[in-house]
């Protein structure tokens, strides 16, 4: 139907007046049925429809509907937040909405995963903090997670308020770190945290530096440790202090009610102009003493880095204030302090030869030889401000399992590859459970489990269709398997003749295993990196559970379906790492890193001996 009344629309002559003829709600249920691409298409067919789509609420709503939450959501945002129209909303979610789903990185071991979730006229990223179940499982506690970052809707419809979260140092108050969003790709699987580069004042020297600067002069080609310095400098000098009216305000409904609305749509007010009044990049004079630090911290890099991943703590670059930043002043002095010996300095008016001489100035990053990593200097020279910025790009990932290849000194998150459920694949999409049967601890005195999360997806081989399950997070005290590692793999064309090895549940009702498969499940092998597998089956069972038996041990690991979005709607918030590592820890770990919970959520059972 959409591609009829487009083309109907691009007919022109006698098509469009029927189309103008329309009631305004009958507009909105053709919109129903077509895309925002669509929509704009009718509106370059003559001004008749360019009148009547754009200024037609309706249909605008019926868009964003199609892209973001409920109808009745859209219109509490639009009314509580202040958004100019559903065609300035419409814009926002076309935007964001890439930056939906679950991503993960594979350090810490234990599970890095972030969940992306609408928030009030915002994405929110949402860590899920690896964590034990409670005697009632999944619905009998909150999920914990920490905020990782938060994209939030313009007063016109734009994406580019951007927060990053984090805290400076243990036991210190939640802080904001206000950034940039460069364009989202609309199939992105890569978020990448980034400083950014842009242009200022200082036209004639911007100029000439432009002249000399490569233009694959990336963020990305720096070096691992110049990237992880000057990462840490623009956050350290853009921090934003929570004020107390923010501190205890949510960041995800918890609710429908209006009071709850409220509340958010005063903190996004509240954002907006914080970020307004706080300026998100540098002042010159502090970028200066700021890389001079980098340059006095450099020997100390290999105490804190081992192949390739360092461990990002608080910064010690000095006082944390928001600057306004101007490269002119940088490039007019200060650079052999910076960038290593360059010889005597200029005079201050001579700022034109300092500006043409960088590309003759050695890089911190480099040796004597040839180096495949872009000089800092030239890096610096393609703008005359810093900030940070939040990019999503598409780019060619690798698999195993379901499970992305990383790189270990990259501060990106790697999109999940979410199936979805369908004839033939029923089970694909998020699990989480424990070790043990039944599924919910009838008793307060038992020891708590481990909560696990699985992705279940759906793989073919040598003409046959297997079952993975992909283990994502992991909620033991130290790890047992490392991320990515596939839990259990059964072929769904062969049934198990196995019996399931209990009778009745946690209610002492008997036991429907509605189907079964045959497979292997995780084992001890040949060190922490190679595990072994032993035959198990995978059991259906009536109540939506999905339970995975090991043969010989009778070990089980029971699963049930997430809606996460749900979970953490309903959970709670504990604090977040440092802002850099809070976006990506890449420091090998295989213990709980990401946030300070109280002895009594660590895990004091392994089901490694039953394997």
């Amino acid at each position: 139907m959409g591609e009829e009344v487009v083309a109907a629309g691009e007919e022109g002559g006698a098509a469009a007046p029927l189309l103008l003829g329309l009631p305004d709600d009958v507009l909105g249920l053709i919109a129903c049925s077509l895309r925002p691409c669509d929509v704009c298409s009718l509106i370059l067919c003559c001004r008749g429809l360019r009148d009547a789509l754009t200024s037609s609420d309706k249909v605008w709503l019926a868009q964003c509907a199609r892209i973001g939450p409920s109808p009745a959501v859209l219109s509490r945002w639009q009314e509580v937040g202040g958004i100019a129209s559903y065609q300035a909303l419409c814009r926002f979610l076309l935007a964001v909405a890439p930056l939906l789903g679950i991503w993960v990185h594979q350090n810490p071991e234990l599970g890095n995963v972030v969940c992306v979730v609408w928030g009030f006229l915002s994405v929110v990223g949402c860590r899920v903090i690896p964590q034990e179940l409670g005697p009632l499982g999944l619905e009998g506690g909150p999920l914990l997670w920490a905020p990782v970052f938060e994209v939030v809707c313009g007063p016109d419809g734009s994406a580019s308020c951007f927060f990053l979260h984090g805290r400076e140092r243990d036991g210190g108050d939640d802080s904001l770190y206000p950034g940039s969003v460069e364009r989202i790709d609309p199939s992105c699987n890569l978020l990448l945290l980034e400083v950014q580069v842009g242009g200022g004042t200082d036209q004639q020297c911007l100029a000439q530096s432009k002249s000399q600067a490569p233009q694959h002069a990336t963020f990305s080609r720096l070096a691992f440790r110049d990237r992880r310095r000057i990462l840490e400098l623009v956050a350290g000098r853009v921090r934003l202090d929570v004020p107390p009216h923010l501190a205890d305000a949510p960041l995800l409904p918890r609710s429908s009610s209006w009071e709850d609305a409220t509340l958010l749509a005063q903190r996004r007010l509240s954002l907006i102009q914080l970020q307004k009044l706080g300026r998100s990049s540098l002042d010159h004079s502090e970028l200066e003493r700021g890389m001079d630090t980098i340059e006095l911290n450099r020997s100390s890099d290999h105490r804190n880095c081992s192949g390739g991943s360092c461990a990002v703590g608080s910064s010690a670059l000095g006082k944390r204030r928001s600057f306004s930043f101007s490269m002119g002043g940088y490039f007019k002095g200060g650079l052999k302090q910076i960038l290593g010996k360059a010889g005597r300095a200029n005079g201050a008016g001579e700022s034109s030869k300092n500006c043409c001489r960088l590309s003759q100035l050695p890089s911190a990053s480099s040796s004597s030889g040839e180096s495949k990593y872009v000089h800092l200097h030239e890096f610096l020279m393609m703008g005359d401000s810093l900030g940070l910025s939040l990019r999503a790009s598409k780019v060619k990932l690798s698999t195993y399992r379901a499970w992305p290849h990383m790189h270990d000194n990259r501060f990106a998150l790697y999109k999940l590859p979410l199936q979805v459920p369908k004839e033939g694949q029923e089970y694909a999409g998020l699990w989480g459970g424990a070790f043990g049967w039944p599924p919910v601890q009838p008793s307060e005195g038992m020891p708590r489990k481990a909560l696990f999360f699985l992705l279940l997806s759906y793989d073919e081989a040598d003409g046959k269709t297997f079952l993975i399950g992909t283990k994502i997070l992991e909620g033991t005290h130290y790890v047992l398997h490392p991320n990515g590692s596939a839990m259990f793999t059964v072929k769904v064309d062969e049934p198990s003749s196995d019996p399931f090895p209990w009778d009745v549940d946690d209610e002492a009702k008997p036991v429907e295993v509605l189907q079964s498969y045959s497979g292997e499940g995780i084992a001890n092998g040949y060190g922490f990196r190679y595990p072994g597998s032993k035959p198990g089956s995978l059991f259906v069972i009536q109540g939506k559970l999905l339970a995975f038996v090991w043969k010989d041990s009778k070990v089980v690991l029971t699963l049930q379906r997430l809606d996460l979005d749900y979970l953490l709607r309903k959970g709670e918030k504990v604090p977040a790492l440092p802002p850099i590592a809070n976006f990506a820890y890449l420091t090998k770990s295989y213990s709980n890193v990401f946030a300070s919970l109280p002895s009594s959520l660590h895990c004091s059972v392994s089901p490694r001996s039953g394997f």
